[in-house]
């Protein structure tokens, strides 16, 4: 009598190799070119191939790419230097891919709050921050400046402050909180027709790739259009009730310059935490107020009840400026969420 099989009676061949890979070669890529990533969207990623000198221009041939499988878990964002395979002509319809991100120079990072440890990657190979203030409407928000500044600082990227609608209202006070900052501070006019009234901010900008944050209803965005005519991003009111901006841009986009280099800009942020920064990180942002912890004692933990805390005789005498008060109240909220 024929015997019946049924399933359970299958059993599989082992396989000799086990469960490893079938190569251990990766592919080499030597075809592979150049770009600079300049727009992410929904796991796309927009990329301008490198010229023939390896630089980088407004009028390089753009390609859309996807990322390779090995770097699925790794974040690509606006400013990454990239290695591109397959399909690089650029015509509609067609992908390119992602196969590497080469070596990034500066990275700028922040977390949920200071007490995430999950990082958000914002941009990379930046070597210019221009933290966006108003005089007015909205009012300028220091906080959140000297987290800017912390971050740039932590990540080794120049900071800028940038301060607009001075036509509402004089930059005086800002000037001076930050007069012995050793940060820059220029001012934004613009004329009726949304052009720049002067050359301050582009000169500042020119030949960098450069990175504007700030609050929502700063005028980044409108700051951007001036800068970029092209750019047409979309901007927006500050809301009556609470006093804050609308977010008008929704990701951050990498536009290039007329006066060469590149400008990101990013959507409003609400908060800037700086988990990743550590305590030395956090001082260093405050060169205005080194010097006196040189005079405090081992571990001072430079907080307000610290016994033999030197930080706030330096403020009186006036060595930090006439922002000192000001600027160690911030850095002692720092260094508390710090923890």
């Amino acid at each position: 009598m024929a015997r019946i099989f049924r399933d359970e009676d299958y059993r599989p061949r082992p396989n000799r190799r086990g469960s490893r890979p079938r190569t251990k070669h990766r592919p080499s890529h030597e075809s592979a070119v150049d770009g600079l990533v300049t727009a992410v969207d929904r796991g796309r990623y927009r990329v301008v191939l490198a010229d023939a000198d390896g630089g980088f221009d407004g009028d390089g041939r753009t390609v859309t790419a996807v990322r390779a499988s090995n770097l699925r878990r790794v974040a690509v964002v606006p400013g990454d230097i990239v290695r591109i395979v397959g399909d690089t002509t650029g015509r509609e319809g067609t992908l390119a891919r992602l196969v590497e991100i080469t070596e990034r120079r500066t990275l700028l990072r922040r977390s949920a709050d200071d007490t995430d440890p999950t990082e958000r990657v914002i941009v990379a190979n930046v070597d210019l921050m221009g933290i966006v203030t108003a005089t007015v409407d909205p009012e300028p928000s220091y906080g959140l400046i000297d987290r800017a500044l912390t971050a740039a600082i932590d990540a080794g990227i120049t900071p800028l402050i940038i301060v607009t609608k001075t036509d509402l209202a004089p930059a005086d006070d800002i000037a001076r909180r930050f007069s012995a900052a050793e940060v820059d501070i220029v001012s934004s006019g613009l004329r009726s027709d949304g052009s720049l009234a002067d050359d301050a901010v582009a000169d500042r900008l020119a030949g960098h790739i450069s990175v504007l944050v700030g609050h929502s209803g700063v005028g980044k965005s409108t700051l951007t259009n001036a800068l970029v005519p092209a750019a047409d991003r979309a901007t927006g009111d500050v809301n009556d009730v609470t006093g804050r901006g609308r977010h008008t841009s929704s990701s951050a986009v990498c536009l290039p310059l007329t006066t060469g280099g590149w400008l990101i800009d990013t959507p409003g942020v609400r908060s800037f935490g700086l988990a990743h920064v550590d305590r030395d990180g956090l001082l260093a942002a405050f060169p205005e107020l080194v010097e006196a912890t040189t005079e405090c004692p081992r571990g001072c933990t430079h907080l307000a009840d610290a016994p033999g805390c030197r930080l706030d005789a330096w403020v009186e005498s006036g060595k930090a400026g006439p922002g000192g008060v000001s600027r160690l109240e911030s850095l002692r909220r720092l260094l508390a969420n710090a923890g």
